[in-house]
Protein backbone atom coordinates (compact mmCIF):
# COMPACT_ATOMS: atom_id res chain seq x y z
CA UNK A 1 0.00 0.00 0.00
CA UNK A 2 1.53 3.47 -0.87
CA UNK A 3 1.29 5.94 1.65
CA UNK A 4 -0.89 9.12 0.74
CA UNK A 5 2.29 10.88 0.81
CA UNK A 6 5.82 10.94 0.78
CA UNK A 7 8.11 13.55 2.77
CA UNK A 8 10.80 12.94 0.13
CA UNK A 9 8.96 12.97 -2.85
CA UNK A 10 9.00 16.22 -4.64
CA UNK A 11 5.85 15.55 -6.40
CA UNK A 12 4.20 15.14 -2.98
CA UNK A 13 5.29 18.28 -1.66
CA UNK A 14 4.02 20.05 -5.00
CA UNK A 15 0.43 18.59 -4.21
CA UNK A 16 0.88 19.66 -0.66
CA UNK A 17 1.89 23.09 -1.69
CA UNK A 18 5.46 23.17 0.39
CA UNK A 19 7.22 23.15 -3.04
CA UNK A 20 6.64 25.69 -5.67
CA UNK A 21 5.59 24.57 -9.01
CA UNK A 22 3.43 26.62 -11.92
CA UNK A 23 -0.03 24.08 -11.15
CA UNK A 24 -2.52 23.68 -14.30
CA UNK A 25 -4.43 21.55 -12.95
CA UNK A 26 -5.65 21.00 -8.78
CA UNK A 27 -8.49 18.93 -8.15
CA UNK A 28 -9.33 16.23 -5.98
CA UNK A 29 -7.91 13.84 -8.13
CA UNK A 30 -5.07 15.36 -9.65
CA UNK A 31 -2.37 17.85 -9.94
CA UNK A 32 -0.56 19.17 -12.97
CA UNK A 33 2.41 21.65 -13.32
CA UNK A 34 4.55 22.71 -15.90
CA UNK A 35 8.14 20.84 -15.97
CA UNK A 36 10.76 22.63 -14.97
CA UNK A 37 12.99 21.11 -18.03
CA UNK A 38 10.07 20.71 -20.91
CA UNK A 39 10.20 18.89 -24.01
CA UNK A 40 8.81 21.95 -25.17
CA UNK A 41 6.67 24.88 -23.85
CA UNK A 42 3.38 23.84 -21.73
CA UNK A 43 4.91 20.53 -21.19
CA UNK A 44 2.49 19.38 -18.00
CA UNK A 45 3.13 16.59 -15.38
CA UNK A 46 -0.17 15.05 -14.18
CA UNK A 47 0.17 13.33 -10.73
CA UNK A 48 -2.40 11.86 -8.68
CA UNK A 49 -2.76 13.60 -5.59
CA UNK A 50 -2.08 10.16 -3.71
CA UNK A 51 1.66 9.12 -3.36
CA UNK A 52 1.78 5.88 -6.03
CA UNK A 53 4.92 4.96 -7.79
CA UNK A 54 4.04 3.26 -10.99
CA UNK A 55 1.24 3.03 -13.17
CA UNK A 56 0.64 -0.82 -11.56
CA UNK A 57 0.40 0.49 -7.91
CA UNK A 58 -2.65 2.54 -8.84
CA UNK A 59 -5.79 1.59 -7.68
CA UNK A 60 -8.16 0.40 -10.21
CA UNK A 61 -10.67 3.16 -9.33
CA UNK A 62 -8.32 5.97 -9.77
CA UNK A 63 -6.88 4.97 -13.39
CA UNK A 64 -10.30 6.36 -15.39
CA UNK A 65 -10.47 9.92 -13.20
CA UNK A 66 -6.87 10.24 -13.77
CA UNK A 67 -6.58 9.57 -17.09
CA UNK A 68 -9.89 11.60 -17.67
CA UNK A 69 -7.81 14.60 -16.35
CA UNK A 70 -5.11 13.90 -19.34
CA UNK A 71 -7.48 13.58 -22.19
CA UNK A 72 -8.93 16.90 -21.06
CA UNK A 73 -5.31 18.29 -20.72
CA UNK A 74 -4.22 16.87 -24.07
CA UNK A 75 -7.15 18.43 -25.58
CA UNK A 76 -6.20 21.75 -24.18
CA UNK A 77 -2.97 21.80 -25.67
CA UNK A 78 -4.12 22.04 -29.17
CA UNK A 79 -6.58 25.21 -28.38
CA UNK A 80 -4.97 26.75 -25.43
CA UNK A 81 -1.01 26.83 -27.19
CA UNK A 82 -2.01 26.18 -31.09
CA UNK A 83 -0.43 22.97 -31.05
CA UNK A 84 -0.84 20.89 -33.64
CA UNK A 85 -1.26 17.62 -31.25
CA UNK A 86 0.10 16.50 -27.80
CA UNK A 87 2.53 13.49 -26.54
CA UNK A 88 1.13 11.62 -23.55
CA UNK A 89 2.98 9.20 -21.74
CA UNK A 90 4.12 7.57 -18.74
CA UNK A 91 7.19 5.69 -17.65
CA UNK A 92 7.02 2.63 -14.87
CA UNK A 93 10.66 2.56 -13.14
CA UNK A 94 12.75 2.83 -16.01
CA UNK A 95 13.69 6.16 -17.54
CA UNK A 96 11.57 7.68 -14.05
CA UNK A 97 13.20 10.28 -12.91
CA UNK A 98 10.74 10.96 -9.67
CA UNK A 99 9.39 7.86 -7.86
CA UNK A 100 5.80 9.03 -8.27
CA UNK A 101 3.48 8.26 -11.13
CA UNK A 102 3.24 11.10 -13.39
CA UNK A 103 1.91 11.37 -17.24
CA UNK A 104 3.41 13.72 -19.38
CA UNK A 105 1.35 15.78 -21.53
CA UNK A 106 3.32 17.85 -24.01
CA UNK A 107 2.83 19.58 -26.81
CA UNK A 108 3.59 19.26 -30.45
CA UNK A 109 3.92 20.61 -33.92
CA UNK A 110 4.71 18.88 -36.96
CA UNK A 111 8.60 19.63 -37.15
CA UNK A 112 9.02 20.12 -34.12
CA UNK A 113 12.34 17.77 -33.77
CA UNK A 114 11.02 15.49 -31.25
CA UNK A 115 11.97 11.77 -32.79
CA UNK A 116 11.93 8.48 -31.21
CA UNK A 117 13.02 9.01 -27.37
CA UNK A 118 16.07 11.22 -28.10
CA UNK A 119 14.12 14.40 -26.72
CA UNK A 120 15.21 17.69 -27.18
CA UNK A 121 15.04 19.96 -23.76
CA UNK A 122 13.67 23.88 -24.39
CA UNK A 123 13.30 25.92 -20.94
CA UNK A 124 10.86 28.80 -20.00
CA UNK A 125 12.45 32.61 -20.73
CA UNK A 126 12.14 33.37 -17.14
CA UNK A 127 9.80 32.17 -14.35
CA UNK A 128 7.15 34.91 -15.37
CA UNK A 129 7.28 33.07 -19.03
CA UNK A 130 6.55 29.85 -17.13
CA UNK A 131 3.56 31.34 -15.15
CA UNK A 132 1.80 32.91 -18.21
CA UNK A 133 1.73 29.55 -20.07
CA UNK A 134 0.81 27.68 -16.63
CA UNK A 135 -1.80 30.77 -16.63
CA UNK A 136 -3.07 29.98 -19.80
CA UNK A 137 -3.36 26.36 -19.55
CA UNK A 138 -5.35 26.36 -16.36
CA UNK A 139 -8.03 28.93 -18.22
CA UNK A 140 -8.42 26.59 -20.77
CA UNK A 141 -8.60 23.56 -18.63
CA UNK A 142 -11.29 24.95 -16.85
CA UNK A 143 -13.14 25.48 -19.83
CA UNK A 144 -12.97 22.67 -21.45
CA UNK A 145 -16.57 20.68 -21.44
CA UNK A 146 -16.18 17.43 -19.23
CA UNK A 147 -17.58 14.65 -21.19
Amino acid sequence: MSPASDAECIFCRIVSRSEPADVVVDDDVAVGFLDRRPLFVGHTLLVPRVHHETLPDLPPDVVGPLFARARRLAAVMTTALGAGGSFVAVNNTVSQSVPHLHVHVVPRTRGDGLRGFFWPRTSYDDPTHAARVASVLRAAYDTEPVE
